[in-house]
């Protein structure tokens, strides 16, 4: 079968490997000049089931281009109802674990090193929040998730460079999952998928998509690629545009902020800096250690300007955080500052397999969570094109809720 990908992110990335492993004639057309140049290019790195939720870390109402929208804003503060919540927060672990499943089973099978380190720790700084990760805590067994609630001192032996002078009443220690470097990772899988035979265009804009026996592809400069199948793994802005006729893609933009900076080595001593992950759900922020590199993510916000840079109030909470748990880690002279969008649905899952037009299938709307979620919804979207019947508790995944 032809199939186009339109996009090359980590999830366009995943999505034509898993494609051209099974036999597929793939072509990816992304319209930067790399793969995983745009949402993928800096994010947390974070690869844990249990914290992959709708809406994760994320206020509905914060970012002023809500206003500008107020019937997605509408949907998604229903959304985040108990009610609503629960079986699409089931449905989103539930793939997250099958993704971490296939990272790892493509992370053995083709040695693939992305400055991947184990484990992730939830710092619990009070009581109070201690208390607020008991249901989640009593969801986990369900997943598969093994997990350990610790102490303050078994957290610092976790992690040993952790400041003592932060509070902290415990942790959540989750030692299967892992930190990343998602980009790293989508540039070696890139690599296998070219040896099935998948081809990657760059700088390759799409203007249209027309549905069809085949489907077209309108490139930039006027000519049809036709396809069997095109799956659509695009950011909220190409989607909005290429969507075709009856097919409704309600994807905003969620914005998220990082700080990247060397590991600060002084001479004869460890560096002060994280082993792995951590995550502090009262700042809304991750620490990740990427090899010799410490990231600091956060400040997520729904709408506004691809043009706007980091704005310093985020900017200055994401420094304190860091210097709150870990201070001296990171040469920050040389910090890089990213400020990226990733498309995101009202109800905050991604729509994953056959859009109801002929020929068009979707990969898209993963939110922050894209990289958490790529192996799998790709495996999700290979196994439909080849007919095979999915699990039915991701059956909230299908584009069909968006008719």
């Amino acid at each position: 079968m032809r199939v186009a990908v339109i996009g090359a992110g980590i999830v366009g990335v995943t999505t034509a490997f898993e494609l051209s492993a099974e036999g597929h004639e793939v072509v990816v057309l992304e319209r930067r000049g790399s793969v995983a140049a745009e949402a993928s290019f800096a994010q947390a790195g974070i690869v844990a089931p249990a914290l992959a939720e709708p809406w994760a870390g994320l206020s509905p109402w914060r970012g002023a281009g809500l206003l500008r929208q107020p019937l997605w804003a509408w949907q998604a503060l229903q959304a985040r109802r108990a009610r609503h919540l629960a079986p699409r927060r089931q449905a989103m672990q539930r793939l997250a674990v099958l993704s971490r499943e296939r990272l790892l089973a493509l992370t053995r099978a083709h040695d693939i090193d992305f400055e991947q380190a184990d484990g992730v720790l939830v710092l619990l700084r009070h009581e109070r929040q201690l208390k607020a990760q008991r249901a989640m805590l009593a969801r986990l067994p369900d997943l598969g998730v093994a997990f350990e609630l610790v102490d303050a001192a078994r957290a610092r032996e976790i992690e040993p460079a952790l400041h003592a002078a932060t509070p902290l009443r415990a942790a959540i220690h989750l030692p299967q999952d892992a930190v990343g470097n998602g980009r790293q990772f989508a540039h070696r899988l890139k690599a296998e998928a070219v040896r099935r035979g998948a081809r990657f265009r760059f700088d390759c804009p799409v203007q249209a998509l027309r549905p069809g026996t085949p489907a077209q592809v309108v490139l930039g400069d006027g000519s049809v690629l036709e396809a069997d199948a095109v799956v659509l793994c695009t950011g909220a802005e190409p989607a909005a545009r290429l969507a075709p006729g009856g097919l409704k893609l309600p994807l905003r933009p969620v914005w998220g902020v990082s700080v990247t900076a060397p590991v600060n080595h002084v001479d004869g001593q460890l560096p002060q800096a994280p082993r792995a992950a951590v995550v502090d759900p009262a700042r809304r922020a991750t620490i990740s250690r990427l090899g010799q590199r410490v990231r600091v993510s956060g400040g997520q916000a729904v709408g506004g300007d691809s043009a706007t840079a980091p704005d310093l109030a985020t900017l200055r909470h994401l420094y304190r955080t860091l210097d709150e748990w870990f201070p001296g880690s990171a040469v920050m002279r040389d910090a890089v500052h990213w400020r990226g969008a990733r498309p995101m649905l009202p109800d905050g899952l991604p729509a994953v397999g056959a859009s109801g037009l002929p020929g068009v299938w979707l990969n898209l709307g993963h939110g922050g969570q894209g990289w958490a979620l790529a192996c799998g919804s790709a495996q999700l979207v290979a196994e439909a094109l080849a007919g095979r019947a999915a699990d039915p508790a991701l059956a909230l995944l299908s584009p069909a809720r968006l008719r």
